[in-house]
């Protein structure tokens, strides 16, 4: 039924979900082990996903929140903590978790086995994808799951773009670029990473990019620069010989040093394409000499007046659009300049049904706005699609909770306080509440992809009554600060809706968003906008539970909403209630009317 094409972290993750189901599935990959992108990336071996093994608390689902490597699994000791108690742990350490986690768990795997076209077949039973290997091999299955990750090198055209080195291929010893200048195409953490390495054996770093360097601790996305990796950026402001430019990549030219043997070092020089071409149609060949007359005159000021002795690409990876025949073609999305599939908001290829993407190539549905590209992330989305397919294919509706709407505001302070999927995911995976019946108790469905709202029925299997819905995430601000500054932080409960810093945000609509809805959100916000909103103000430990700036204003709204009483009342204002009025509030119907009256004390109620 199943083929999960991948055992990377998410191909192993779907894994597990389908086996605790029992379903029939099978895992193929290439190579002969697990995760065996990190047998060679990152390149110089150290991970930048926190492994944050103290804690301070034993609440296994608050420690997900910082632990960004463990997959999920009923089994509270299979973590990857078990491998490695370092805080960013070597490359090494996910493949002895990976390999760990498939053996206790189980797992159908089938190495050796390298799928290089994949077909869609239409036929009476429905639609199946025939998976073709290096031998000839089919497989069939009716639903297919694409954990291929990200592992092509994303390269970009240009006039000497053949003289550059790849990250993939360069030389991981930092004494090979001894007292040598290089040049890294590219800001993101591969290139941070070789810059890293370089520094303390290369002359010179320089950086070049058509983006300024975008920092995670600024914009809170996990695949911004991390400060593990930055040093440059302060041998640049120091003016320690590196340094950071901006410049369209297309519009670069590199040239080869040619002519007289004047170092046995490799001497490459950057200039502009529209120099390039200018020089090329006056001499028809380039000489050292012009270029640099013509540096001086244009672009006195500019580094790249000397040679660079090596030139490194590090512009990330690609999906493999290749392995797909066109009856099963994924189309590039708009987001990430093409690099990652188009998919469905339920990560479902947009003109391929039945065809699943799983891991970091589903980044294209959160792309620099959560963390779907990461393990941390994924394995949410990953438990996610599970739940869809279970509902699509086996009839089992998504899990959810049916509470007493008196237990509401505690299951939510619960969810916000502990939850990882929501910690993780944010803006991307929420919580939705559908009050039932007379408004009396309502259905809690967990962790649901909030951008498919609109079918949310068809998708969970739950229907939304007239009492409308709610849906809770949690969010950063959408205002720009200084994330260091003294104001950077809202204090004040009333002015919640100010907060910076991740906290929880409840919408509540009366009827579904519609599809129309969605493409008109306002600009930072997952979700249109709704009938009513409350954001609870943004907390220093990420904790809410004060009585009076938490919890207090948070009942208020859900009472708003749900037109009910939410309070709590002790045993003896139940009793007294009940003896003054004929409907006393909801919380003593639902809990005091229906057990054996007061508590007991030892001395007499008065």
């Amino acid at each position: 039924d199943y083929c999960v094409l991948g055992a990377g972290p998410a191909g192993l993750q779907m894994g597990y979900f389908l086996s605790k189901a029992q379903r029939d599935y099978i895992i193929l990959e290439r190579n002969t082990g697990p995760g065996s992108f990190f047998n060679k990336y990152p390149r110089h071996r150290k991970l930048i996903s926190i492994n944050k093994v103290n804690t301070g608390r034993r609440n296994s689902e608050f420690n997900l929140r910082h632990d960004w490597n463990s997959l999920l699994s009923d089994k509270s000791e299979l973590l990857f903590k078990r491998v490695n108690g370092e805080f960013y742990p070597p490359a090494d350490s996910i493949i002895l978790y990976l390999k760990m986690f498939e053996k206790e768990l189980g797992l159908k795997v089938r190495y050796g086995v390298d799928i290089g076209q994949i077909k869609g077949i239409q036929s009476q039973a429905g639609r199946s994808y025939v998976l073709i290997d290096q031998h000839a091999s089919e497989y069939t299955c009716r639903v297919l799951l694409v954990a291929t990750g990200l592992w092509v090198p994303n390269k970009i055209s240009f006039v000497g773009s053949d003289l550059v080195e790849g990250y993939e291929s360069m030389s991981t010893n930092a004494e090979d670029y001894r007292n040598q200048a290089v040049l890294i195409l590219g800001k993101g953490n591969s290139a941070f990473e070789t810059a890293q390495n370089l520094l303390g054996k290369a002359s010179v770093v320089h950086m070049i990019s058509t983006n300024t360097v975008r920092l995670a601790w600024q914009t809170h996305y996990v695949g911004d620069v991390r400060a593990v990796n930055n040093d440059l950026i302060d041998t640049y402001q120091l003016k320690s010989l590196d340094g950071l430019v901006e410049n369209s990549m297309e519009d670069l030219a590199i040239i080869q040093q040619s002519g007289k043997k004047l170092s046995d070092k490799k001497r490459f020089y950057l200039l502009s394409k529209h120099l390039y071409k200018r020089l090329k149609e006056k001499n028809g060949t380039l000489s050292m000499k012009d270029v640099l007359q013509k540096h001086e005159k244009e672009w006195e000021t500019f580094f790249w007046q000397k040679p660079y002795n090596r030139v490194i690409r590090c512009m990330g990876f690609r999906f493999n659009f290749s392995i797909f025949d066109r009856s099963a073609r994924l189309h590039n999305s708009k987001n990430a300049k093409g690099r990652l599939p188009e998919l469905t908001a339920w990560y479902e290829g947009v003109q391929t049904p039945d065809l699943f993407v799983l891991g970091a190539a589903s980044h294209s549905r959160d792309y620099r706005t959560s963390a779907g590209g990461f393990i941390h992330g994924f394995r949410y989305t990953v438990r996610a699609v599970h739940r869809i397919l279970e509902q699509r294919y086996h009839g089992n509706r998504w899990q959810s909770s049916k509470l007493l709407a008196t237990q509401l505001v505690s299951w939510i302070l619960k969810r916000v306080n502990e939850a990882s999927g929501l910690y993780q995911m944010v803006g991307i995976l929420g919580d939705i509440i559908v009050p039932k019946g007379p408004r009396s108790h309502v259905e809690y469905v967990e962790e649901f992809p909030v951008q498919a709202m609109p079918l949310f029925p068809l998708i969970s299997g739950h229907e939304v009554s007239t009492g409308g819905v709610l849906v809770l995430l949690l969010q950063y601000g959408t205002r720009k600060v200084d994330f260091l500054g003294k104001d950077r932080a809202e204090k004040d409960w009333s002015k919640a809706w100010k907060s910076n810093f991740l906290h929880p945000v409840l919408y509540y609509y009366k009827t579904l968003p519609t599809k129309k809805d969605m493409k008109f959100c306002p600009k930072g916000w997952p979700l249109p906008r709704p009938q009513m909103i409350h954001h609870i103000v943004e907390n220093f430990f990420t904790e809410w539970h004060a009585p009076k700036i938490h919890i207090q204003p948070l009942r208020r709204f859900l009472e708003h909403c749900m037109q009910t009483d939410l309070r709590a009342f002790y045993a003896e204002s139940c009793f007294l209630s009940s003896l003054t009025n004929r409907k006393p509030p909801l919380f003593c119907q639902e809990g005091y009317l229906k057990h054996q009256g007061i508590t007991y004390r030892n001395q007499q109620w008065q």
